[in-house]
């Protein structure tokens, strides 16, 4: 018996629009919770795809997000139906609102949730809202789903830590709930074959090491000469200076500073803003609301105060 699918709708992304949508047998699905690496991961299949730096197109229009509503559903079926290589979609929902197909792999990128956090931040800080919502007005998009994105109250200017808190104790996407149920829809399927939970910090530690991991997974072949030239071209350092090429929507003028949505890309920066006391009383406490014991393990890399 076919189970639904769940929902995840938002202003700008409604998971629907995999409804419908017809797979090839090896197609990849990247679904990574907010600020976890999605284009990391993206430029990484990128790579390994095409063995080589460059690509025919921006990153987002080779590897689109099909659920994002700043372009028609059709047009991006039509790019994906008209690729000639492998295909490798992106998305921001959870493993229990995609179709799932043993033919597909599924890769899920987790993050430390306190670096997320001033990840999204820093995410929001670059974003030119006005230039989002006139994207989404072009493409039809405000209208049809007003219901689900009611207009925000005016919030009093916040001091970073209280954006932090606010983030923690948000009951939708995004912030950590959402983060952590993402995660979990993958957690509790990452004994199946085809789907694939990797950590951003093991990224961070041994990007080869894991690009090649990847491949096993993936079933691709890369000659040894080409392996240095490929992982220097996934470091973060490299993409930031590619930054117009690799940003999603690159071309309509959504951030700031294109360079700054790969910003610093670190682990650990949540620790010059909360002591023990946050940790101890406030943050452990909403982990145990929220996550599997086993889970919150594995996403902090340990104790979360140790």
């Amino acid at each position: 018996m076919r189970v639904p699918l769940v929902r995840y709708r938002s202003v700008v992304a409604d998971s629907a629009r995999w409804e419908g949508f017809i797979f090839r047998d090896d197609d990849i699905v990247i679904s990574t919770p907010i600020k976890c690496g999605s284009t990391w991961m993206q430029m990484i299949c990128a790579l390994l795809i095409f063995r080589q730096r460059t690509f025919p197109t921006t990153l987002d229009r080779v590897s689109p997000w099909l659920d994002m509503l700043t372009r028609p559903l059709a047009s991006v079926v039509a790019d994906l139906d008209a690729q000639q290589h492998r295909r490798f979609v992106k998305s921001h929902t959870p493993l229990d609102g995609l179709p799932f197909s043993e033919h597909v792999t599924y890769i899920c990128v987790g993050r430390d949730p306190r670096d997320v956090a001033l990840s999204f931040d820093n995410h929001m800080a670059n974003m030119k809202v006005d230039a989002l919502l006139a994207t989404l007005e072009s493409a039809g998009a405000l209208d049809r789903f007003a219901d689900v994105a009611p207009e925000a109250p005016a919030v009093p200017r916040e001091s970073e830590h209280e954006r932090f808190w606010r983030w923690v104790y948000a009951p939708e996407s995004p912030g950590l709930h959402a983060t952590i149920h993402h995660l979990m829809t993958f957690w509790a399927m990452r004994e199946r074959p085809n789907v694939v939970l990797m950590h951003y910090d093991d990224l961070k530690a041994d990007l080869g090491g894991q690009m090649r991991c990847l491949t096993e997974r993936l079933g691709v072949t890369i000659p040894e000469a080409l392996w240095p030239e490929l992982v220097q071209a996934a470091t973060l350092e490299d993409m930031r200076r590619r930054a117009d090429e690799l940003v999603p929507n690159s071309t309509a003028g959504l951030w700031h500073d294109n360079g700054r949505f790969f910003n610093k890309g670190t682990s650990g920066q949540w620790k010059r803003l909360l002591n023990e006391e946050d940790l101890r009383r406030r943050y452990q406490a909403r982990i145990k609301e929220l996550a599997d014991p086993e889970l919150a393990a594995w996403i902090h890399r340990g104790p979360i105060v140790g």
